[in-house]
């Protein structure tokens, strides 16, 4: 029994790892097309769907309520709610204000942490 959970745990961080590269390149793709919504909404989605599989909901939940990360965090989620309501420029760049302050704050230990939980394939 213990085996088949280290397997479907294995198997959603693998999935989580898909998600998030779709997610990047769903984001790519709709700043390409002139900052199309649709395309950077499900981006977004895949992405936060994607890093919460990859690392887990627990240490997701954490890393977004930490007090340093609060400004961040919000920065974050307003920039999506305007690219979800239509404005997708200024979205992003809220969005990408929040992305860039929010992992600034990552210390090195926590980005090993994060990285270890992340198992590449060869």
């Amino acid at each position: 029994m213990l085996y088949f959970m280290f397997i479907f745990l294995q198997l959603l961080t693998e999935v989580g790892q898909g998600l998030t590269g779709f997610g990047l390149i769903f984001t790519f793709a709709g700043v390409l097309l002139t900052f199309d919504k649709g395309f950077l909404a499900i981006g977004n989605i895949l992405f936060l769907s994607g890093m919460i599989l990859t690392i887990g909901m627990k240490s997701s939940l954490h890393f977004f309520m930490k007090p340093q990360n609060y400004k961040a965090a919000v920065s974050f989620c307003v920039g999506f709610f305007f690219v979800i309501t239509g404005w997708p420029i200024i979205g992003m760049i809220v969005e990408t204000y929040g992305f860039v302050v929010l992992f600034s704050t990552l210390s090195v230990s926590e980005a090993d942490e994060f990285l270890s939980n992340i198992q590449l394939k060869s």
